[in-house]
């Protein structure tokens, strides 16, 4: 298949272990579209804006230099109440997932797990915006959206070419400029900055919609004349693709919206309007309608993000079916209620355990198992360490297809990520009935009082 951007170029190990310097590098800027998560109003219902730049690095969450050969750029975006500073770059797997190598992601999380590796990676790179408290304590405040935003919502990238003289030119404006905040929701917010950020790269490229957004310069609007640019400059090498939501029990994001969708689409707002005033809602209606706002879909010719490998075509419709009916017959053979039963099982022993690191760093669950306490992987790389049992692995893969293969919106998930999990299911499988053949097997019990106190040493 045929290169289809620069930000699978510069993701692919071989290529940038090739380069013979940092200037040979391509460099890119990509707006990321994320989804909105939790119950919030129909302003939040927009979702939120970052701009990712491969090109350009953080010497610190307030400093930016010029990458080195083999970094993979860093993500900045305008935050309310984080340090008192108006924006904050951290870098692209940190930003994702709040660990440093992609090795470390979990393959399934809690809100345990997350709220560790956020307060674990914040303590050491981000004392400068958020310290800790007097106690010592995590602070409170929204730093928590610096890291590892795919553990609450998935985004939507939309990537175009840039140069080596454009990256240099925003570092030096940008680290000159005061980074003093003045976050305001309407007219200076997330969105506001990406827009800046990508009109310094291509001027006058996004513009906000004074009708469908009431003024309000939102994130989907962005993507939008986004989209329109590159098709009016085919010689400048554009891409789209989606970087999933991590598998989990935490709530699935929702699809974003701009203002006036958001209201119309929200029966909370719309019913008593029109109740009120009825011509008020044919108005917004006609709005809706005349400006095409809810005909954008952000995950149309979508490829789907891999934190280790090349961007990828999502999984078929029938393949996903295909997968589902086969992973409902495998739920149904190891579990007297199935898939449903496995994960709320896989919950309960997660919300029980304390997370932690092994003694090479990599995330774990403390768990205790009759009269111990043992480490348990949690990541692609320890998942099948020596005291992790082929039954937990079991569970967690089924959990985490169950996720993946779920039917809803567009699909998020490739069909090479389906069929590498499902080959760490068969080896989980296969590792559960050798434990059970040399009577090894240790069942990990959720309801052990026997937990490890919460810490980070191995």
């Amino acid at each position: 298949m045929p290169c289809l951007g620069r930000f699978r170029r510069t993701l692919c190990t071989l290529f940038v272990l090739g380069l013979a310097s940092a200037s040979l590098a391509s460099a890119s800027a990509t707006l990321l579209l994320e989804e909105p998560y939790g119950k919030l109003g129909f302003f939040t219902a927009t979702g939120h804006a970052a701009v990712y730049l491969s090109g350009v690095c953080a010497e610190t969450p307030l400093v930016l230099r010029r990458c080195a050969p083999g970094e993979l750029g860093t993500v900045i975006s305008r935050y309310d109440g984080v340090g008192g500073y108006d924006w904050v770059a951290i870098p692209l797997i940190p930003y994702l997932y709040a660990v440093e190598q992609p090795d470390d992601i979990p393959l399934f999380v809690d809100p345990k797990v997350i709220n560790f590796l956020r307060d674990q990676y914040r303590r050491k790179n981000l004392e400068a915006v958020a310290p800790d408290l007097g106690n010592g304590e995590t602070p409170g405040g929204n730093w928590y959206e610096l890291v590892g935003s795919a553990y609450d919502r998935a985004a939507y990238g939309f990537e175009i070419e840039t140069s080596q003289a454009q990256d240099e030119a925003f570092i030096r404006k940008y680290n000159a400029a005061p980074n003093r905040s003045h976050f305001r929701t309407v007219s200076h917010n997330c969105a506001d900055f990406a827009k800046d950020v990508i009109n310094f790269y291509y001027p006058k490229a996004l513009h906000r919609s004074v009708v469908a957004d009431v003024g309000m310069t939102t994130p989907k609007q962005m993507a939008k004349t986004m989209v329109k640019f590159s098709a009016r400059h085919p010689e400048l090498e554009f891409s789209r693709f989606v970087i999933p939501q991590v598998p989990g029990n935490v709530a699935r994001s929702t699809a974003v919206h701009g203002v006036v969708e958001s209201f119309l689409k929200s029966k909370k707002y719309i019913v008593p309007s029109a109740v009120v005033s009825p011509i008020f809602a044919g108005c917004l209606l006609a709005v809706y309608e005349g400006t095409g706002a809810g005909r954008f879909n952000p995950a149309r010719q979508a490829l789907v993000f891999n934190s280790q490998r090349e961007l990828e075509p999502p999984v078929g419709q029938e393949d996903r079916r295909s997968y589902q009916i086969e992973l409902n017959h495998l739920a149904a053979d190891t579990s007297e209620t199935g898939s449903a039963h496995v994960q709320k099982t896989l919950g309960r022993m997660m919300g029980n355990a304390t997370p932690g690191f092994d003694s090479q760093g990599h995330p774990v669950l403390r768990v205790g198992t009759g009269e111990r306490v043992v480490s348990v992987g949690i990541t692609g790389g320890n998942l099948f360490a020596k005291d992790t049992s082929g039954q937990f692995a079991q569970q967690l893969l089924e959990a985490r297809l169950g996720v993946e293969l779920r039917r809803g919106n567009a699909p998020k998930v490739s069909e090479n990520d389906v069929e590498h999990d499902w080959s760490l299911l068969q080896k989980a499988l296969n590792a559960s009935d050798n434990q059970v053949a040399t009577g090894s097997a240790r069942p990990l019990q959720a309801g052990s009082p026997r937990w490890e106190p919460a810490g980070n040493q191995p």
